[in-house]
């Protein structure tokens, strides 16, 4: 049995038609002591970050312990977003906290100056006398004049930038996976450049974590997998064959 959560955050029923169509036994289980008896966990979702603070404590609880016992979880999305530690669109609602990183939005960078020499430690770039020399824009006045600050700062002390308007977003339609690391199961069978469907303004960071990333501006994960804890960032259930034998793979680490 494979239990759906519905935290109300959109895309079930057709993730659950999904399932039904490659023979899974599902269930949408209405507490979270409903779990026990899962053998395995997905978490779908649309939408905004803060919608994820639904799964409370006890729905945390729940999930985790079936996490620790071995069973299956993946992350659908929104769903995906939420295994990491967090994410910018609602910065006071942590993540599951299963996968390192923080979620972002597409289209932007972040800066971490280095005042003792002036040196951007993020992206290389040598400010000490207020030029950017990748491109020749002049910092002098502190400004970038290609970006626009959006006002927040962060605790690590870095500042994000809007960083480019030619990135259309919402991120919507087809585009191809880049299979970063052979071996992950949930991409069995699934060959590097094919074409899965997105919807979503922001993305988790490329980490080794991630099985396959895609480009849109930049590159980002759009399937991530530890062990038997996986995410997909596009719809699996709107993504043809490749959507559905990506279920299959995580129907088999059910098995």
């Amino acid at each position: 049995m494979i239990a759906l959560i519905d935290y109300r955050a959109g895309n079930l029923t057709s993730v659950k038609k999904a399932l039904a169509t490659i023979g899974a036994d599902v269930v949408v289980p209405e507490t979270p002591s409903e779990l026990a008896a899962a053998r395995g966990v997905i978490v779908p979702g649309v939408g905004h970050f803060g919608a994820t603070r639904a799964l409370d404590a006890p729905w945390i609880g729940a999930i985790r312990a079936r996490v620790d016992e071995g069973r299956p979880l993946l992350g659908i999305c929104l769903g995906m977003q939420w295994l990491f530690e967090g994410s910018d669109e609602a910065p006071d609602v942590p993540g599951l906290g299963l996968l390192s990183g923080r979620c972002y939005r597409l289209g932007t960078v972040r800066l971490k100056p280095d005042t003792t020499d002036g040196r951007d430690t993020t992206d290389g770039r040598d400010t000490t006398d207020g030029r950017d020399t990748t491109d020749g824009r002049d910092t002098t006045d502190g400004r970038d004049t290609r970006a626009e600050h959006d006002g927040r700062a962060h605790d690590n002390g870095s500042v994000r930038l809007q960083a480019d308007r030619g990135v259309k977003i919402p991120h919507v339609g087809w585009n191809s996976l880049s299979i970063e690391r052979a071996g992950a199961s949930i991409l069995d069978g699934i060959a590097s450049g094919s074409q899965v469907y997105f919807t979503h303004s922001y993305v988790a960071p490329v980490t080794g974590d991630a099985a396959a990333i895609t480009d849109h501006g930049e590159r980002f994960a759009s399937v991530v997998q530890r062990g038997h804890v996986a995410g997909v960032q596009f719809h699996p259930e709107k993504s043809g064959d490749a959507g559905l034998r990506i279920l299959r793979n995580f129907l088999q680490l059910v098995a």
